[in-house]
């Protein structure tokens, strides 16, 4: 189902844990890491799709999340030619997305990647909120900002305190350039991931889903998408 300039309407999901870290999933058989999303089916709304791929994606049900937000229209991005299947280039030109921000409310091992015969990830880890984007894959990064930036706002207050950088538009990055600080969000970040090119260690202490398993060395380079199935 397209709009008239070629956009499907699509629903995103950030899913936060208790941490204020950020669900973040390994398309299966590929290198692309990204956040649970996918279309809305004709005669849904927003939310009742969000519900839906979040069971089919990751296995929750709404009584294991709490809706904590929405972003307030459409945020769009056009998907290069080569994702796109031959027989809808010229009508499919990429994604209109209402994005959810969610809590989880129940725990790791309610996370299921194979809820469904057709599962969309293959791996899965917790990720400080703005680390996504820094890999994501180059065309979906300008929407990922937006989400992220817009929905920042309503973490809870805690995360908000640590974030206090949002009110002068810097995101963490920016800030780490400037001035290191303990209790900033990146400095976690840090702790689990040494080197934003090197190896991703695991907490130990982390439980895994059924059928989950985290990847120890992702990456989301262009080059390495090459592989990935065309997106619809």
């Amino acid at each position: 189902m397209l709009d008239r300039d070629g956009f499907r309407p699509n629903v995103g999901i950030i899913l936060l844990n208790q941490r204020n870290q950020v669900f973040w999933g390994k398309r299966i058989r590929t290198h692309s890491w990204q956040f649970p999303q996918g279309g809305i089916d004709r005669g849904e709304t927003p939310e009742q799709a969000m519900f839906r791929e979040l069971h089919e994606e990751v296995g929750l049900r709404p009584n294991h999340v709490r809706v904590v937000a929405r972003t307030r229209d459409w945020l769009r991005y056009e998907v290069p030619d080569r994702y796109i299947r031959r027989d809808a280039r010229g009508h499919y030109k990429g994604q209109k997305q209402i994005w959810f921000l969610l809590q989880l409310v129940g725990h790791d091992w309610d996370l299921n990647l194979r809820a469904t015969d057709h599962p969309e990830f293959d791996a899965w880890r917790w990720n400080d909120y703005w680390v996504p984007l820094d890999v994501v894959v180059e065309f979906k990064r300008g929407v990922y900002e937006m989400a992220l930036t817009e929905l920042a706002r309503f973490l809870p207050r805690s995360e908000q305190q640590r974030n206090r950088y949002l009110r002068s538009g810097m995101r963490p990055r920016e800030q780490d350039a400037n001035q290191p600080d303990a209790e900033h969000p990146m400095h976690h970040t840090a702790a689990l991931y040494p080197a934003r090119t090197g190896s991703f260690r695991i907490n130990p202490g982390i439980e895994l889903p059924p059928g989950a398993s985290f990847d120890p060395d992702p990456q989301t380079s262009l080059d390495m998408l090459q592989s990935s199935k065309p997106l619809q």
